[in-house]
Parts: C-alpha cells; sequence; structure tokens
C-alpha cells in the first residue's frame, strides 16, 4: 500500500463530527513527519467518499480545501464541528 492509499484510509475512517489534524493523519498513516505530504495528497483528492474536509490544521485553523474554504466550513459545521 502506497502512502497516498494510507492516508486516504485513514482519512475516509473519519467519523462525522470528528476532525484529525494533518499530523494526526501523517502519524496514522505510518511518516509521522509527513504531515505536508498529507496536505498534498489531500489536495488533490476528487473521491467524494473520502471527507477531507474533516482534516485541520494543528493550530485549530482549518486548513485548505481546494479554493473552497467557506464550503469546508460549512461541511464541518452541518456536521457538528464548530
Amino acid at each position: 500500500m502506497t502512502f497516498s492509499q494510507r492516508v486516504y484510509s485513514v482519512v475516509k475512517k473519519i467519523s462525522k463530527g470528528s476532525v484529525l489534524t494533518y499530523k494526526q493523519v501523517a502519524e496514522k498513516s505510518g511518516s509521522p513527519k509527513a504531515y505536508r505530504a498529507v496536505g498534498n495528497i489531500l489536495s488533490k483528492n476528487t473521491d467524494p467518499l473520502i471527507p477531507c474536509h474533516r482534516v485541520i490544521k494543528t493550530n485549530g485553523d482549518f486548513g485548505g480545501y481546494n479554493g473552497l474554504m467557506g464550503r469546508k466550513i460549512a461541511l464541518l459545521n452541518q456536521e457538528g464541528v464548530e
């Protein structure tokens, strides 16, 4: 399994109303220092079954969402994340 596949697998398991940080996803994917790579991988995600909107920055900021920041915030709010 490639690192990208491991990242997608971890992100797929984030339940509604929950978030993980890019760093936590990197750790769970087996490469704790690859959090920037996680962001790069998720920026290319086109699969709606992979809820990459549930991944945020360690400092609590939302991070990117393919230029649709308002959409990411709206999705998280709908799921009960504030």
